[in-house]
């Protein structure tokens, strides 16, 4: 790192200058939603509860004295599916004219350092889509790709399960209908294999009528 550029924690004088980073690389990326709301004092408060989480390791890289760049993690576990203990990192930005001084390289050892303290097995970062060079710059410090993350607005997903909802609804009466289908045609194959024995029936019985004598036709002697 060159001279007149530090890391140290952040403190809640540096919490506006912060602001306008997070601020700043929101409006860098084209997903920057992700990154963080667009509201400066909520983001204020954000970033202040943030500070007072256990396990909150939040830092700041300074040139000359200037907050230049910034790192947002936490520490997570042991929960109730592991027992291992990681550093999640949110967000890890420098700004491109504090760029190619080490900044971020040693925003990574101070958050690796406290890592170690913590007896973090791993860390955990999650770059957006849209910053390459942060994908790059991970990738060359040994982080590898771990899953596979998916968004979807709220609002969205539920006219989407609605919309499902309402669909398997109209699929039901459809498939009712294809079993009074089946059973029409059980009944008429029924009805269709009784109806010989009712038309011998009826022929017998008209042979029989036909072969008894009438009163008309009696002869008498």
């Amino acid at each position: 790192m060159r001279s007149g550029a530090r890391v140290r924690p952040l403190t809640r004088t540096d919490l506006d200058p912060v602001v306008d980073l997070c601020l700043r690389a929101r409006a860098e990326l084209g997903v920057g939603r992700q990154l963080c709301t667009d509201d400066r004092d909520r983001l204020r408060e954000q970033i202040g509860a943030l500070l007072g989480l256990d396990g909150a390791t939040v830092l700041v890289a300074t040139l000359d004295e200037e907050p230049a760049g910034v790192l947002l993690g936490r520490l997570v576990g042991p929960g109730p599916f592991t027992d291992a203990v990681v550093l999640n990192l949110e967000a890890l930005y420098v700004r491109p004219d504090a760029r190619r001084r080490g900044l971020g390289h040693a925003l990574l050892v101070a958050a690796a350092d406290a890592a170690g303290r913590a007896g973090a097995d791993e860390v955990f970062a999650s770059p957006l889509p849209g910053a390459r060079g942060m994908h790059r710059f991970l990738a060359r410090l040994g982080f590898a790709p771990a899953a596979a993350h998916r968004v979807v607005p709220t609002a969205v997903l539920q006219r989407r399960l609605a919309h499902d909802t309402g669909s398997a609804a109209v699929r039901r009466p459809a498939a009712r209908g294809i079993e009074d289908l089946l059973e029409r045609r059980r009944r008429a194959r029924a009805a269709e294999a009784a109806q010989p024995v009712a038309s011998t029936s009826m022929q017998v019985s008209r042979a029989v009528h036909s072969r008894r004598p009438s009163a008309s036709s009696t002869t008498t002697w």
